[in-house]
């Protein structure tokens, strides 16, 4: 861990594109690749995009010493309901608690047409059994072993393949559902199992058994896919620590995998915010609000101080899940959403995708609507390619697709129709994007908007318009940095427990060792992963609010003793947040300390990004020329830029277009771009 090892890869499995980096931390060489995606078995494209890669270098794999990796396994077996046939062992009486929920309707739903979505596990398979632990932690009934074993027969007849074993107060003692671990590792030992004391040991039975269930139902096929990995590496001779994209912007080792599989929730979004990060602190914008558009999807984040916003209230489609993540908000708006016209007249794009297969109409594999994609082929917003001509793009196809179900049915031109598209999709992103910022309280000018993703760069300069930020920055490789973000990330582990204090009596005796113990498995998973001492990083966190409020704000505590000063100081930190975010506080309202956290890093050695050349003084000089059409304009020949030639110092003056290998990035009329020493473009937005 303690050493930059000679050739380091990172691979980002994405919905459409597989994305790979490998470099050299030796000589700072670096190669990229890109192939399609396999939906049906990522590890295919994994090793596709890493034989591609290593082919371009013409090198041996087995010299690569470290492979770091996203996915988004986890995110689509959830999202398609496509997990493990589970079933689940509950309290006696609280057989429903996954049904009843929160009782309410989400506020982003209507009141009027919501329908509460089907759980990962129905009633049928959920079993009772006797048993209880009290709020205190004190057992009142000892887990009913004949009862249990009965169940699990029941279970097992089934056809059950994992098992959620989720007992209300187990967070505070976690004695019963260890010995019904025990007793499902003795007479169902193929079942895969979670419980909820190790997955999630907070309060909130619903949110708590959720997290659990969902873990449970993603857990075998998370299994299979790092076995699968681990065992091609193997057999590619790849003798190098395998290390996984966390939600949480940190990384973990396939055992901590696959046993806490939820925590893989949101992988692939992750490692982008972290790569953009690394941007925001080369390029001096410490501020920044993140938008990463690929083929299906945009996922939006914040970054403040050069650190991404975390939360630990998220949600995978309609689920909840209260784990620490990097609070990304996802829409589904990218190169791939659809556009269609209603039977009364009225233009969507999106949330359907085509997908990697058949994927947009001018990709000439079947797809017969339109798409972002082919409206910005027909406006010149990217050239008749992609990946370097890997992928040729039929124009023809996306003019027929754009007047046949867009133009035609709204009475438009072709242009107008393309356009049309392209402003929808624009303004349902900036949604996305004022979720992150003024919604928690930021105003976006104060900010700059980093756009990466294969879609980011060439919808970049509309969206900052749109939102009000002053500057744009679109990294040196915009389509690759959720796998350049893999690079810079490190071993993270959070560890949380409720231990409700309320005010103004605080326990710190209770508070000191509920601390203790949580350190104490915080080193012992850094051990685990062999990060020595020096190399550590442990913050201790709690989740605070105000008396009978039914939600909390993470406040970090600083280290050392847990006296009267540092909770008073804790205290007041939490006033400052929650007027921050809710525009009040009310400092003579008591205060209560709900769950302590402690996130344990182990810190990985970072590799630099490259600069470029200066071009000293000389001009830019473009390759060709392109129509490309602007809503306020028409269309307008623009000087077409290969990104390789842009070079530390040159400015281009809109409109132009800059091409490369994985994004297309759009310069409008009456702006300027510039290149820094990193190779990133910053665009100055002319807000008039």
């Amino acid at each position: 861990m303690s050493d930059i090892q000679p050739l380091v890869i990172a691979i980002d499995v994405g919905g459409t594109f597989t994305d790979v980096i490998l470099v050299d931390g030796e000589s700072g060489r670096r190669w990229i690749a890109k192939t399609p995606s396999t939906p049906s078995d990522q590890s295919i494209g994994f090793f596709t995009g890493l034989e591609k890669v290593t082919g371009q270098a013409h090198i041996d794999s087995a010299l690569i010493r470290r492979v770091f990796h996203g996915s988004t396994v986890a995110t689509n077996a959830i999202l398609e309901g496509k997990g493990a046939r589970t079933g689940m062992l509950v309290t006696d009486g609280f057989k429903y608690v996954l049904e009843i929920g929160r009782h309410d309707v989400p506020r982003k739903e209507n009141l009027y047409t919501w329908i509460k979505p089907a759980r990962p596990v129905p009633p049928r398979r959920i079993r009772e059994v006797p048993e209880r632990v009290l709020l205190d932690g004190s057992i009142e009934r000892s887990l009913d072993a004949v009862a249990t074993c009965a169940a699990i027969e029941e279970l097992k007849k089934m056809g059950v393949e994992s098992v959620a074993v989720v007992f209300l107060h187990s967070y505070a003692n976690a004695v019963n559902e260890k010995a019904a671990a025990a007793l499902l590792a003795e007479h169902f030992p193929e079942a895969h199992v979670s419980i909820s004391s190790e997955v999630l040991p907070v309060f909130r039975e619903f949110e708590r058994a959720m997290v659990t269930v969902l873990n449970a139902f993603i857990h075998p096929q998370v299994s299979r896919y790092i076995g699968g990995l681990s065992a091609g590496l193997k057999q590619r001779s790849i003798d190098a620590p395998l290390l996984i994209m966390k939600s949480n912007g940190g990384v973990f080792g396939p055992r901590q995998a696959t046993n806490q599989a939820i925590n893989m929730a949101l992988s692939g979004p992750a490692a982008g915010v972290i790569g953009a990060g690394v941007v925001a602190k080369s390029s001096g914008h410490l501020n920044a609000i993140t938008i990463d558009i690929g083929g299906t999807s945009a996922d939006v984040s914040l970054i403040r101080a050069g650190q991404p916003a975390m939360t630990n209230e998220s949600e995978i489609g309609p689920f909840p899940i209260q784990i620490p993540t990097i609070d990304i908000h996802t829409i589904g708006a990218g190169g791939g959403s659809l556009a269609t016209v209603s039977d009364y007249g009225v233009l969507t794009v999106g949330p359907q995708s085509a997908g990697a297969d058949p994927g947009p109409a001018c990709y000439g594999k079947g797809g017969k609507h339109p798409t972002v994609t082919d409206a910005n082929l027909v406006l010149g917003r990217i050239p008749e390619y992609l990946l370097g001509g890997e992928v040729e793009l039929d124009r023809e196809q996306a003019q027929r697709a754009i007047v046949k179900y867009v133009a035609d049915p709204l009475g438009m031109d072709l242009y107008e129709a393309a356009a049309g598209i392209l402003d929808i999709v624009n303004n349902n992103m900036v949604g996305a994007l004022k979720v992150v910022s003024v919604e928690k309280g930021y105003d976006p000018s104060e900010f700059a908007l980093i756009a990466f993703g294969g879609a980011g760069p060439m919808h970049a300069s509309e969206l900052s318009r749109l939102l009000g930020t002053k500057t744009v920055v679109i990294p040196a490789l915009p389509g690759i940095l959720c796998a350049v973000g893999l690079l810079a990330t490190d071993l993270q582990y959070d560890y949380v427990r409720t231990c409700l204090q309320r005010a103004p009596e605080y326990d710190l005796e209770l508070m000191r060792r509920v601390f203790g113990e949580l350190l104490t498995l915080a080193q012992q998973g850094l051990n685990e992963e062999g990060v020595p001492e020096a190399q550590r990083r442990l913050d201790r966190l709690a989740d605070v609010r105000y008396a009978k409020q039914g939600y909390e704000i993470t406040v970090q505590l600083p280290m050392g003793d847990v006296n009267a000063e540092s909770v008073s100081l804790l205290v007041e930190d939490f006033h400052q947040r929650h007027e921050q975010l809710y525009t009040f506080c009310d400092r003579e309202a008591a205060v209560e300390i709900v769950n302590l956290r402690i996130k344990a890093t182990g810190i990985v050695d970072k590799l630099e990004l490259s600069t470029v050349d200066s071009c000293n003084g000389t001009d830019a000089k473009s390759r060709s020329t392109r129509e490309v059409f602007f809503s306020d304009r028409g269309f307008q020949t623009a000087p077409v830029y290969a990104r390789e030639d842009l070079l530390a110092g040159h400015a281009l003056k809109g409109p132009a277009i800059i091409d490369q290998l994985d994004t297309t990035t759009v310069v409008f009329p009456r702006e300027i771009a510039r290149v820094d020493a990193q190779g990133a473009i910053f665009i100055e937005i002319d807000h008039e």
